[in-house]
């Protein structure tokens, strides 16, 4: 997208990308398409990632290349870095671009910036995706060359993290839901168990796995998948 930007064809693009994301059938195969998209529309983007924190714990998701790993990794181990510090914080900037690892920015990051720039990487951006309990993530994209992201390729970004951002937290939501219906599901297979092998009523085979679940701090889900792998408690 260097020079004059053809706006309609990107606003195609994006709509398509848009429905294709929401067309998905698991948040793997959402986040893997968010971050392919990153490759395809974004100008002087090779390489993408979503970066998530657990805590202190950084995760890799939908990688497009090896370099988005070791540099997420490189990251974790060292506690610092522009992904890093983006998915780390929920307030403050949402957006940053990283023209070159070189000069500057080395004396932000000056463990992380040196070692980058050894694996490869020219220039960064990264857009903070989410924000759930203690998990934070960033989409990260990756030029190999300095100065390979422009202003246009900033907007493209910021507007990939957008749909991203709804179509990942559709995505989470749907699994969520799939997930709450086979717990029913299990739950209820237990119960009927119970309530033959000790003739309960529905109200108490519940209490049983309740209480069972209770004293043994087993949660009620593995509670119920025991019974309906072992027949019994």
């Amino acid at each position: 997208m260097e020079g004059r930007v053809d706006w309609s064809q990107f606003a195609q693009q994006m709509a398509s990308m848009a429905r294709d994301l929401l067309a998905q059938d698991s948040v793997n195969a959402t986040l893997e398409r968010i971050t392919a998209s990153a490759t395809e529309l974004v100008d002087g983007c090779d390489a993408a990632g979503i970066l998530v924190l657990h805590g202190t714990q950084v995760e890799t998701l939908a990688p497009t290349d090896q370099l988005v790993i070791d540099s997420d990794r490189l990251q974790g181990r060292l506690r610092e870095g522009p992904c890093f510090d983006a998915a780390r914080s929920s307030q403050g900037e949402r957006v940053f671009r990283i023209a070159d690892l070189t000069g500057e920015q080395q004396k932000r990051w000056p463990a992380y910036a040196p070692q980058a720039h050894a694996l490869g990487v020219g220039s960064m951006m990264g857009f903070l995706l989410f924000t759930e309990d203690e998990d934070l993530g960033a989409l990260n994209l990756y030029s190999r060359k300095p100065g390979g992201f422009t202003e246009t390729s900033e907007l493209a970004g910021w507007l990939l993290a957008s749909h991203a951002a709804v179509a990942f937290s559709s995505a989470r939501t749907h699994a969520q839901m799939e997930q709450a219906v086979a717990t029913r599901h299990i739950i209820g297979e237990a119960m009927g168990i119970l309530m033959g092998a000790r003739h309960l009523t529905e109200e108490q085979a519940f209490d049983v796995l309740r209480r069972y679940s209770q004293e043994n701090n087993i949660k009620l889900r593995e509670v119920a998948r025991r019974i309906c792998e072992r027949g019994s408690m």
